[in-house]
């Protein structure tokens, strides 16, 4: 029997961490979990985490002291910096499932010491893109369903005879409303095929999230925007495809469930036997594909033209979105609103944009105004 991976886990609290860690418990042979970090909010999960899989070293963002009254002899990392600190322990697979453009200096972390990533944090790449990209594409493997899908349909042929990639979106929860004016946060916050977190399900119902992805998959596949669409697939069943130039399309399709892409990506890119409930073909299925309304949902080609333009637009885009979410979660500006503090910003900041990203610290400084600035719309859309 082969040795169990080493895995590290960024953000082991939230979605993608608890269900990788259901996965590791279902596979106890094949991992073993060698880190944690997490936030402050949930400390009693993260502690419970921690004595569940005997993990040594754990990384929070605070409450040290009440950790190591919880834990006794466990390592416990805290500050700022400490996501970035356990990813750079040396392991086989570290998942950065850390949600937002904090999630970057991880990513960095991990891969300047030689660790692969199985990457849930998609904001690394649209944030700084070409920094991460600087390691190489073949220590990252996506961790998001759509990249994950494209990621195996490639496997399908050479690069070099793709057409185009299609990308899938959901529609999230308003896909057949016509009227977006009066959209509650309940309302926003029901998904009608996923459960996720509460940042990721605004940008899913603004479609903002496809945007994001678009981005993503530029970096990832190292393919021109003009090669890469999405549309609208509410059945989520289909999770990408990849057309190719000879007129076939290879799609990866699986129930909605994140375990599958999670499984295959901390496992090194190969199949964990029973990591997610297959499709029953024994009933009758009905998929669905529609082009997506890009006057009801400009996010996306706001995104496309970002990418396009590069530099650090991306990085401005995603900040805006950021803060944009934040003050329509509580309550301080409306639905639409959201993607208006985001054009708004790209349009004001992005003449000023440096051309080429150096450091993470460039990024840095270009999120900060960006916040600033989008900080200000939310105040005059209030």
């Amino acid at each position: 029997m082969s040795a169990p991976i080493e895995l590290v886990i960024l953000g082991s609290t939230g979605s993608i961490g608890v269900q990788a860690l259901e996965i590791v418990e279902a596979n106890p042979d094949k991992f073993r979990v060698i880190a944690l970090a997490a936030g402050s909010k949930n400390i009693e999960l993260l502690a419970e985490q921690a004595k569940k899989f005997s993990v040594p070293v754990i990384g929070t963002t605070g409450n040290r002291d009440l950790l190591i009254s919880m834990l006794g002899n466990t390592q416990v990392i805290d500050g700022p910096t400490a996501a970035s600190e356990i990813a750079a322990i040396a392991c086989d697979i570290v998942l950065n499932g850390i949600t937002g453009s904090i999630g970057l200096g991880p990513t960095l972390a991990a891969l300047s010491v030689g660790n692969k990533v199985a990457l849930a944090n998609k904001e690394s790449l649209v944030a700084g893109g070409d920094l991460v990209m600087a390691f190489g594409r073949d220590r990252i493997i996506p961790v998001d369903s759509e990249h994950s899908a494209l990621y195996q349909c490639f496997l399908s042929g050479k690069a070099s005879e793709v057409k185009q990639v299609i990308l899938t979106a959901s529609g999230g929860p308003f896909r057949d409303r016509n009227d977006l004016a009066d959209i509650s946060i309940a309302d926003a916050l029901t998904h009608p095929t996923w459960t996720m977190g509460p940042v990721v399900t605004i940008n899913s119902a603004t479609l903002m999230n496809k945007g994001l992805e678009i981005i993503e998959a530029h970096y990832l596949f190292d393919l021109p925007y003009s090669k890469i669409t999405a549309v609208i697939h509410p059945q989520s069943v289909v999770h990408s495809m990849v057309e190719f130039v000879d007129g076939s399309t290879i799609a990866q399709a699986s129930p909605p469930n994140m375990k599958g892409p999670i499984a295959y990506a901390i496992s090194g890119a190969s199949r964990i036997p029973k990591a997610t409930a297959p499709i029953d073909w024994m009933t009758k299925q009905t998929w669905d594909f529609a082009p997506i309304d890009g006057a009801k949902f400009p996010a996306v080609e706001l995104a496309r033209r970002c990418g396009e333009l590069g530099g650090g637009l991306p990085a401005i885009f995603n900040a805006a979105n950021e803060v944009a979410v934040a003050a329509f979660l509580n309550g301080a500006i409306s639905f639409t609103k959201i993607v208006d503090v985001v054009d708004a910003t790209v349009q004001k900041l992005g003449g000023n944009s440096p051309v080429t990203i150096r450091s993470l610290s460039d990024v840095s400084a270009i999120e900060d105004d960006a916040r600033v600035l989008a900080n200000q719309l939310v105040q005059e859309r209030k």
